[in-house]
């Protein structure tokens, strides 16, 4: 990706380089998210026009009060045990914005079909701790893994949440928290969804003591988040965010997390939308340990975004959004085939 060529852009740019950067990595980051506008009373929040209801809690963690924000699907009986996403924002973004500026209201639509409860965590400044420390050399690094695990906690307590169907997705950093999750947390998280991200260079050696199936999607021609690995970057001159392995070594990894068998299963989905300029290819292990899958659901040609969602920035930016799958129904129902059984712990 390159800046757009006038005198007076590139002229700013030589001038406050980090200004310039700093602007441009919120814009393209900024995975714009979610429904209402929050507050920190923990009380349920009056719907605006075209918004979703949701109850807006806030938790002490370090110190520092957290903010997360609950959707309840419309059958939601507190005396019976549900199933939970925790959606994770990419950086930049906001957890209560995530619904109308990346799924395009898909998620909540989905969850509400099969009776999920949606919680959509705030990062602090905007950002998850997803493990690279290359972005935390000069800033405080929060440990988001104990906080998320503390918003679990209090779901299962309040909200009569069934402990062993807890999930998590997200995209671009919320995807690579996602992962995160599955390798730190994997004893309350039975699986997890990340799009346009993969396995950091930095939790590369981690290894999650019990398995964690995983479906990710990924767009080929992602700008930010390069398919094939390497560095994460806004634009091709600036600094690194970060190492990424690519989508084939970070199955490859799970596959050994979950000790998959073999064979590889290839499916290459029906071309529905022929104008997007995307097209479909599932490649998974289904028979891997305590019933986890590995699935890779590569998007070819699609971008930094969330298939079937919102172009939340122009495709010259962050790529082309694919229109061949509701990614969010997608989701969804990979979640559901999987419980965390209590399982004992890899020595």
């Amino acid at each position: 990706m390159s800046l757009p060529q006038n005198k007076n852009s590139m002229a700013n740019y030589r001038r406050k380089p980090f200004e310039v950067f700093y602007r441009n990595f919120l814009i393209l980051f900024v995975s714009c998210f979610s429904f209402v506008k929050g507050n920190a009373s923990g009380r349920e929040i009056c719907p605006q026009a075209n918004a979703v209801k949701t109850i807006t809690k806030t938790i002490y963690h370090q110190g520092i009060k957290r903010i997360y924000h609950i959707y309840l699907p419309s059958n939601f009986n507190r005396e019976m045990p549900a199933p939970m996403i925790i959606a994770l924002h990419g950086g930049g973004g906001k957890g209560s914005k995530f619904e109308t500026g990346t799924t395009n209201g898909t998620l909540t639509a989905a969850a509400d079909k099969q009776g999920v409860v949606l919680v959509f965590p705030e990062g602090m400044n905007k950002h998850w701790n997803d493990g690279r420390t290359e972005i935390f050399k000069k800033k405080k690094a929060y440990d988001d893994v104990a906080f998320i695990s503390k918003v679990i906690d209090a779901m299962i307590q309040y909200y009569h949440i069934d402990s062993q169907r807890i999930y998590a997705t997200g995209i671009s950093n919320g995807g690579f928290m996602a992962i995160r999750l599955a390798l730190e947390l994997p004893e309350k998280i039975a699986a997890i969804a990340p799009v346009a991200a993969q396995l950091t260079k930095a939790l590369e050696n981690k290894k999650p003591v019990l398995p964690v199936s995983i479906m990710m999607l990924n767009g080929t021609l992602d700008p930010l988040v390069p398919f094939a690995g390497g560095s994460i970057k806004v634009f091709k001159f600036s600094k690194s965010r970060g190492e990424v392995l690519s989508v084939a070594a970070t199955i490859e990894h799970f596959k050994e997390y979950n000790k998959c068998k073999m064979p590889l299963e290839k499916k290459l989905v029906p071309d529905k939308v022929a104008d997007d300029g995307t097209r479909i290819e599932i490649q998974s292990y289904t028979t891997c340990e305590k019933e986890t899958e590995v699935i890779s659901v590569k998007v070819i040609g699609g971008g930094h975004t969330w298939p079937g969602g919102k172009q939340y920035l122009k495709p010259r930016w962050v790529g082309t959004v694919s229109r061949e799958i509701n990614a969010s129904e997608m989701i969804v129902n990979f979640f559901l085939k999987h419980a965390r059984k209590k399982l004992t712990k890899r020595q």
